[in-house]
């Protein structure tokens, strides 16, 4: 999408009627058309009195892996007595665990019984057998469990045409931003009620933008390491939900003209990481931004994320408390020579405001870059160690870095390898808003 469309579209939802005019008398008669032609459907965030279009006749539901599921492949064959033992001395409650194990399947037979009574054909899954052939034969996608699921199910996904649901099968225990609205109750009647509201039209599609990577340098053939394998054989790594991805490779879109440039086989919907693979080690590298000339940095990576991940890992770099904020206002008082006793809520509401300006809507085709915890001296200056940004560039000077796409999917990324990240509308993900 032009510039010139977010531009307008930007005047139009702030109710800016005057300067909406004033910028489209700068346009030429082609850009004229290509607004107005782009306003006549729905708007952001407005569902309107149209009914969507929406008949699936198969579904595969892509359930999590539990902590309970885990520890059992943890732990290899043994009775579960003997896995029990093994728990208690990791001070974690097997108890506990089997509970909420015991929770996700019985939301995992509701899904399926609610789809099988509308009509529709089931196969429930894990990651390990998610794969091309159950994509191609399904005409939706659903993910069962958090938003790890939701990033598993989605990174399989390479066009526009297959739908993604994303249902969060234990909310007390998980935000789920990435599913749909939480449920008060997950029994079959709530269930089937959601689905039937889906299948009337009663809601619209959400475009989550993803982020393209371009990969250049002797590593840019590498496979990725899977981050869900390595936690299986070395029980240090952290647990996640991510599914191993590369499968997907497709040729025809990877390699450019003379094979100098290869674009990588996945897509990130939350953020994509660039650092030394230990985060003690200072990261160094060049960066250019929207095709500025290149700068020297040292920090401790870089991460650039969509709008769908601007509420993630973005967010909580980001964010500031309240104690600094207070901080802050106390010393521009004493500056300004005009010191005020802020009071309480004043701070609160200056914080929150400050705190989700970090957030963009994922439909907006645009990126947002954090340089975390950047090296500030004679030598390396960094004017703006955020911002938003439509291309980035990231030349690697490291020894043992990575790239690691979503938490899941990691690249090496080391010296002389270098990554051009961009959004292109072709990759954006297609999901439901029930809003």
């Amino acid at each position: 999408m032009t510039s010139l469309m977010w531009n307008c579209r930007r005047l139009l939802l702030f109710n800016c009627l005057p300067s909406l005019v004033k910028h489209c008398k700068k346009c030429s008669r082609f850009q004229k058309q290509l607004v107005c032609s782009f306003f006549s459907g729905p708007r952001l965030g407005q569902t309107g009195n149209s009914k969507q279009t929406f008949n699936p006749k198969k579904a595969v539901i892509l359930s999590k892996v539990t902590r309970y599921e885990y520890e059992k492949l943890l732990f290899g064959e043994g009775t579960e007595e003997q896995l029990i033992q093994s728990l208690r001395g990791k001070m974690s409650d097997y108890y506990g665990l089997l509970q909420r194990h015991n929770i996700h399947q019985r939301c995992v037979q509701n899904i399926t019984k609610s789809l099988e009574d509308l009509g529709i054909e089931t196969k429930v899954v894990q990651r390990f057998d998610f794969d091309s052939n159950l994509i191609n034969w399904a005409d939706i996608v659903i993910s069962a469990g958090g938003d790890g699921t939701f990033l598993s199910a989605a990174s399989k996904i390479t066009n526009r045409d297959k739908a993604v649901i994303g249902i969060n099968t234990d909310p007390s225990r998980s935000e789920g931003y990435l599913c749909l609205p939480k449920i008060k109750t997950y029994n079959l009647k709530s269930m089937k009620a959601s689905f039937a509201k889906l299948l009337a039209g009663d809601f619209r599609w959400k475009w989550r933008q993803r982020i393209r990577i371009s990969m250049s340098g002797k590593y840019m053939y590498d496979d990725p390491v899977e981050l869900h394998d390595q936690q299986l054989h070395f029980h240090e790594h952290r647990f996640t939900e991510h599914v191993k991805e590369n499968e997907m490779f497709n040729k025809n879109k990877s390699l450019t003209s003379k094979d100098t440039t290869r674009i990588l086989p996945l897509l990130a919907l939350n953020e994509v990481f660039m650092g030394e693979s230990l985060s003690s080690r200072v990261s160094y590298y060049e960066l250019s931004i929207d095709e500025a000339p290149k700068i020297k940095l040292k920090s401790s990576g870089i991460t650039v994320c969509t709008g769908t991940g601007s509420s993630s890992w973005h967010f909580h770099i980001n964010h500031i408390p309240q104690q600094s904020v207070q901080e802050i206002l106390k010393l521009a008082g004493k500056v300004a020579k005009c010191e005020l006793n802020w009071s309480s809520d004043t701070v609160r509401k200056v914080t929150e405001s400050f705190n989700q300006s970090l957030w963009f809507d994922p439909e907006i085709p645009k990126m947002a870059y954090t340089i975390r915890d950047p090296v500030m001296n004679s030598v390396f200056q960094i004017p703006n160690p955020r911002g938003c940004v439509h291309k980035i560039k990231i030349h690697s000077r490291m020894w043992d870095a990575c790239l690691v796409i979503d938490g899941g999917s990691s690249f090496t990324f080391n010296d002389g390898a270098e990554a051009t990240l961009e959004i292109h509308e072709e990759d954006a993900l297609r999901t439901v808003s029930l809003d």
